[in-house]
């Protein structure tokens, strides 16, 4: 909104003009979506579009519909990305590009715009089968410039895993490490108790018994006695990264 309104001081647009561009902030797509065009604006990340709950074709109304650059989908599956890679072909006839990450179910479409925070994020993970969730956020974070430095497979089960990987991070200088963790979610506690950087925590939904659904993990991580750890929801990679983002962005 902000250009918006400086725009109309200036002169250069109108007091019509200007309330038809603040109306026009969301996208409606009918029956589908009303679709967040104004939030890359005003909170520095494009809204994303989540594919749980969406047929394939309201994700590709909403993809060729809008306006936003990047557009990005999370939790898309490999068979949902085939089923709908032809109808959003026409995407890059537009000048944008189409990049579907297997691992991560992330898929991006955007224009080859380069942006860059040059800051590096450390990602770990608990275990193999946390893989998923860490590579959304690394699909974010690299998305917005980030270096992103990984260490897989080095939970608490065999923590002198960790020691060498960790140690690599702090050499490297990393602004932020994001732990992910399912079963009992103990690993951003140890990470947090070793190094002097923010700790994102993020549980994940691996796990059974107790553990089932990811709960014990989360409860694990807002229950731990390690300062200096702040923790997102339950398989958030996506809200991970834009946690990260923002608090990089900030101390720019």
């Amino acid at each position: 909104m902000r250009p918006v309104l400086k725009d109309l001081k200036d002169g250069k647009i109108s007091i019509e003009e200007a309330e038809k561009l603040i109306k026009s902030q969301f996208l409606d797509i009918r029956e589908v979506a009303r679709f967040d065009v104004g939030r890359k604006l005003r909170t520095g990340f494009p809204e994303a579009i989540l594919a749980l709950g969406k047929s394939d074709d309201d994700i590709v109304r909403i993809l060729l519909s809008s306006p936003t650059d990047p557009m990005i989908v999370t939790r898309l599956d490999t068979e949902r990305f085939e089923n709908i890679r032809k109808k959003i072909s026409s995407l890059e006839k537009r000048g944008f590009s189409i990049k579907y990450y297997k691992r991560a179910h992330t898929l991006v479409v955007k224009r080859d715009e380069k942006i860059s925070l040059d800051s590096k994020v450390g990602i770990i993970t608990a275990g193999t089968a946390d893989i998923t969730v860490a590579e959304e956020a690394r699909i974010i974070l690299e998305e917005y410039g980030c270096q992103v430095i990984t260490a897989y497979d080095v939970g608490v089960a065999g923590i002198h895993r960790l020691v060498q990987p960790l140690y690599d991070m702090l050499e490297e200088d990393v602004k932020i490490i994001i732990v992910v963790a399912g079963m009992e979610g103990a690993l951003p506690s140890v990470v947090a108790g070793l190094v002097d950087v923010p700790v994102i925590g993020v549980p994940t939904s691996i796990g059974y018994g107790v553990g089932e659904g990811g709960f014990a993990a989360l409860y694990s991580m807002l229950q731990s006695c390690s300062p200096g750890i702040g923790v997102v929801n339950i398989d958030n990679g996506f809200g991970a990264a834009v946690l990260a983002i923002k608090i990089i962005r900030a101390f720019d």
